[in-house]
């Protein structure tokens, strides 16, 4: 089977669950969260049977660049579902959505760099894993971030919308950031002692930058968590060191990817 049905399925349902929402919160009124989850698991499905059909290869893993943020949007996306189970966070489905259409649709049409597949060891797979879910948990952190970025905004401007009328008190949203931040952190420790278990050479060539910048990453993340327990950081300065961690993050994995696959071509 050609994974081009399920990508343009799975963008569909994505494009049409994000507009549904977005009309709803303009109307100022609460989506219907069974109908908005329907659409979220029925697009994640189509999303996971492409990515299983973009990503398998004879030799291993096609991890290329597109593929890699494809897999993590799902992630995202399927964590956030998850959340909305115990936690309100279903207002940050609003960006997430389109995110998840973009990605697979750019893993199914946008051209692959080079790239040699990822030998399927159980240790290098669980590495993948937890880099994945880091990532993924992070990522919304940051989308939580900035919602609560905006926020604070309209709020300190007495100018609410009809999105930010649905959201739960500042306190509230804060703390869910930190709860996100917490397990991101510890997701992306998991990760970096996976790698120095399971990798022959973390300061490899083609690894040092992703090391070095994840490393710096792990610190960033872990003194904020730091200054929100001993000194109560919040509010804006929470929401820069999480944007900062999040920026060094990013160049580590998709900066290093995008320089190897589409410039220097190894």
């Amino acid at each position: 089977m050609h994974p081009l049905l399920p990508s343009l399925a799975a963008a569909c349902l994505y494009a049409g669950a994000a507009t549904y929402q977005g009309l709803r919160l303009t109307q100022r009124s609460s989506p219907d969260k069974r109908l908005l989850a329907l659409l979220g698991v029925l697009a994640l499905f189509f999303h996971g049977g492409s990515l299983f059909l973009q990503l398998h290869d004879v030799h291993g893993l096609n991890l290329d660049f597109f593929n890699a943020a494809s897999l993590i949007a799902c992630a995202v996306i399927a964590l956030t579902l998850l959340a909305c189970l115990r936690i309100p966070v279903e207002n940050l489905l609003l960006l997430l959505f389109p995110l998840g259409g973009l990605t697979v649709l750019a893993a199914e049409f946008l051209p692959s760099g080079t790239i040699r597949p990822i030998d399927e060891h159980p240790g290098i797979l669980a590495h993948i894993l937890l880099s994945i879910l880091a990532y993924g948990m992070l990522t919304i952190a940051v989308f939580q971030s900035i919602l609560l970025l905006l926020q604070d905004y309209q709020l300190k401007h007495k100018h609410p919308s009809g999105l930010i009328k649905n959201f739960p008190p500042l306190q509230t949203m804060e703390s869910l950031l930190f709860g996100f931040l917490w397990a991101g952190w510890l997701l992306l420790s998991l990760s970096l002692l996976s790698g120095a278990l399971f990798l022959d050479d973390l300061f490899a060539q083609h690894l040092a930058h992703k090391t070095i910048l994840s490393s710096f990453a792990w610190v960033v993340f872990a003194v904020l968590l730091w200054g929100r327990h001993r000194l109560g950081w919040r509010g804006h300065k929470a929401i820069r060191w999480t944007l900062a961690g999040f920026c060094l993050l990013m160049l580590a994995y998709f900066g290093s990817k995008l320089v190897r696959e589409f410039i220097l071509h190894i």
